[in-house]
């Protein structure tokens, strides 16, 4: 997720908007959850402190929901994107979104379409795909520049296919148009 939240600020600062992307790693085992934040905004960004009251979630790895509060602090219109093929009411969170806009709420299983572009169980570049058209904040063109930016070659092409997919996947679920 550190990697996908850094190539999320490139793809919000190819559209002209400041973006931060910052991990937070604590002292725990190896293989504890990690947590990964990027603020975007139209103005300059200053704060460098942890995020305590999300506009939205990516959510790599759903067995978290058992371990930690996942969604303290998730702002009453944000949102939810999680690595599955799962839907919620499965997850066993629908209370969490019960009521919230469905347009906002998404899953994808993202780690099955890289294994299928990529090779690798590696589901950051979906989720932003996914994210990508769920939020509207950035269009998928600029994912793709992104990913251009991080990987080359056979790495990004596939990384572009994932993403792609999982953008096209995410506006079939949440029935959205298209985000240019």
């Amino acid at each position: 997720m550190v990697t996908g939240a850094e190539m999320l600020s490139i793809a919000a600062f190819l559209e002209g908007r400041h973006a931060q992307a910052f991990p937070s790693f604590g002292s725990e085992r190896t293989g504890a959850p990690v947590v990964a934040y990027c603020r975007i905004d139209d103005k300059e960004i200053r704060l460098r402190e942890p995020i305590m009251a999300p506009d939205a979630l990516i959510i790599q790895d759903p067995t978290l929901f058992h371990q930690v509060d996942v969604f303290a602090g998730l702002m009453d219109d944000g949102y939810i994107l999680v690595n599955t093929s799962r839907s919620f009411a499965e997850l066993g969170i629908a209370d969490v979104v019960a009521g919230r806009d469905a347009r906002r709420l998404c899953t994808v299983p993202a780690t099955e379409l890289a294994i299928k572009h990529v090779g690798r169980p590696v589901p950051n570049v979906p989720l932003l795909g996914a994210f990508a058209a769920i939020s509207g904040m950035f269009s998928l063109e600029s994912v793709a520049k992104a990913i251009g930016e991080k990987f080359s070659g056979k790495v990004a092409e596939g990384n572009i296919a994932a993403a792609t997919e999982a953008y096209e996947t995410a506006r079939r679920a949440t029935k959205e148009p298209a985000h240019a």
